[in-house]
């Protein structure tokens, strides 16, 4: 691994600690189960040696005691161990309180990393999510949904399984390893030099294979976003593929996505089947060393037979803990990898908020002055020297074909996307980038031709994020305003109906009601209708309408429209082609004109 690898692992963990420091009480628990479970191993395999010499050899030796057994094992009697029945005797005691002490280490440290592991999903999945309601549009524009989903539930949960892993075995593994060589040292050093020999030859195998785990691991990120992804185009269009008789095509893309996440989940597999082979293999040269070093003559004089089952059984109680230390690398670089995506995120750059004016209510006076502006790695300005005012209580209409910039305009004025190339945007005479993002927000009311409704009913829907207390009689009154009641009244409970996701159990026309309730009762200075009623009848439509009548008294409006019926009664007409404003004046002027406008209007109407 290179020093920038390395550099990049470290600065992830420690960042990834600074999650677990609020919970250092439960990580303390934690490591103590974990330490005391790697320790108990370790004297289990320590009481072999009095277990078969002073058991059964009866090899009484005054001058030793159990390493690592502490007063448990020491049971002296004039200097010495006590005849041999009574260290057969004393076995199956110490045998089932070490188990019972491994038992409570074990369901103390497991609990503690479950909890923290709990408290770790929770936390990120949080800041991840409350990350995204503060990116500017243009970043969720660019991302896919898939892969943004991904990041609060597959990386979150894989930040999660790999920390709780890579704790349990870096801590309990890693004690089991250095109590089962401390052992091994204490009753043979000569024996046990060949651990310092295969000990870089495992090094280096875990290290190539960590490379491998987490290049493949960020490949299986992207895999898993693309899974998501696939899944939910096709629920949000199942209808259009049913109606197409798209199953098929869906069925092949979703299989190309679900194949190549198998791939890349069979290329861990292979790395993580390879490395502990590799390491069981060179492991097993170190125990056939000793078995070899112990058939020679000199060493069988140094060693009783408890000595050496001892260390054989260290060394064998060895591979089990190397062998998790090596499954849970491919656990801990997923980990890493995700981390690093979840990081990634996390940096990018919220919305800028540097305004700090702010006002109660404004009266609504709003001025582009030469605006021109060019989406993010785009070269052709998506607007060109923009120019109008309107003044409060006026409404302004927006007409022109689709992609001609009427909706960018609509966009600049709620400061979804930044960066003028020129000109400024003023609302009361400041610039809307002197405001404060909420202050100015809270002054707007939009209204898209995209709805979005939540899973919820009909009231809160209406209610959404209203600052302060609603009253039911403000809701049904925005409704009777929206003319939504005429429906919602035949609905058998009402406002209180769900809409289900999106909306999806009310039709096109009355979900945009509802967004037209919801922009009312919010009662902003300014309103921004984008096509707000282009999914109504006719019928629906003029109702409408004299309730967005009612609305202009008070307010400044800026309406989008291709149905040019709904813009007669503007103050000011405005056609955009190309980014430009081409025509400019009211109704009946546009009309006698005989531009652009005229052959729109003579193309919908016929004369």
């Amino acid at each position: 691994m290179s020093t920038a690898e390395k550099n990049e692992v470290w600065t992830v963990f420690k960042r990834l600690m600074g999650y677990i420091t609020p919970m250092k009480g439960m990580f303390a628990m934690a490591v103590a189960g974990l330490i005391t479970y790697g320790l108990v191993d370790a004297t289990f395999i320590a009481f072999i040696k009095p277990f078969i010499d002073e058991g059964f050899a009866g090899q009484a030796s005054s001058a030793s005691s159990m390493p690592g057994m502490g007063g448990a094992m020491d049971v002296v009697s004039n200097g010495g161990f006590q005849a041999s029945s009574d260290v057969l005797t004393l076995a199956p005691f110490v045998v089932i309180g070490l188990f019972t002490l491994r038992g409570l280490a074990n369901f103390v440290s497991t609990y503690s990393i479950s909890y923290m592991s709990a408290q770790l999903i929770m936390k990120m999945r949080q800041q991840v999510f409350e990350h995204y309601l503060s990116l500017p549009v243009s970043y969720i524009d660019r991302e896919n949904s898939g892969n943004l989903i991904s990041r609060v539930t597959f990386d979150t949960e894989q930040i999660a399984r790999a920390s709780g892993s890579a704790l349990i075995s870096i801590v309990r593994d890693s004690v089991t390893v250095i109590g089962m060589l401390a052992l091994m040292f204490w009753y043979s050093w000569k024996l046990s030099l060949c651990i310092l020999v295969i000990g870089p030859m495992m090094g280096l195998v875990m290290t190539v294979v960590s490379r491998r785990f987490r290049k493949v691991s960020r490949e299986i990120q992207s895999a898993m976003g693309g899974v998501t992804a696939t899944t939910e185009q096709m629920v949000k269009g199942h209808k259009n593929v049913l109606a197409f008789g798209g199953q098929e095509t869906e069925s092949n893309r979703f299989a190309q996505i679900n194949n190549r996440n198998r791939q890349q989940n069979m290329k861990l597999a292979v790395a993580q089947a390879i490395s502990q082979p590799t390491i069981m293999i060179i492991g097993s040269f170190a125990l056939a060393f000793v078995l070899y070093a112990a058939s020679l003559d000199s060493m069988k004089t140094e060693l009783t037979a408890g000595t050496f089952a001892t260390i054989l059984g260290a060394m064998l109680a060895m591979l089990q803990p190397i062998k998790n230390l090596t499954r849970v690398n491919a656990e801990f670089q997923r980990g890493i990898a995700a981390c690093t995506a979840v990081f990634e995120l996390l940096d990018t750059e919220p919305e800028p908020d540097f305004g700090t004016h702010k006002a109660d209510r404004v009266k609504g006076l709003l001025q582009f002055q030469d605006v021109s502006f060019r989406y993010p790695e785009q070269d052709r300005l998506a607007l060109e020297h923009i120019d109008f005012e309107v003044k409060p209580g006026e409404t302004l209409a927006l007409v022109g074909r689709s992609g001609s910039g009427k909706s960018t305009i609509a966009s600049l004025i709620t400061r979804f996307y930044i960066g003028l190339e020129q000109g400024s945007i003023k609302l009361d005479g400041a610039s809307i980038y002197d405001y404060d993002l909420k202050n100015l927000r809270s002054q707007v009311a939009l209204v898209s031709q995209q709805v979005t409704l939540f899973n919820d009913t009909i009231a809160n829907n209406i209610a959404y994020a209203y600052p302060g207390d609603v009253t039911r009689e403000q809701i049904v009154n925005a409704a009777k305003l929206a003319h939504a009641m005429e429906f919602i009244e035949q609905l058998p409970e009402g406002l209180d109906t769900m809409v289900g996701e999106n909306g999806v159990l009310l039709s096109g026309g009355q979900r945009q009601r509802i967004a037209i309730a919801r922009a009312i009762l919010r009662d902003a200075p300014v309103l921004i209708l984008d096509e707000a009623t282009s999914a109504l009848d006719t019928e629906s439509e003029k109702a409408i309408q004299q309730g967005l009548d009612n609305l202009r008294h008070n307010r400044t409006s800026v309406v989008i429209a291709h149905r040019l019926s709904t813009i007669e009664s503007a103050d000011k007409i405005l056609v955009v082609e190309q980014g430009k404003i081409v025509e400019a004046g009211n109704h009946a002027s546009l009309l006698e004109h005989g531009g652009m406008y005229a052959k729109l209007y003579q193309m919908q109407f016929g004369s």
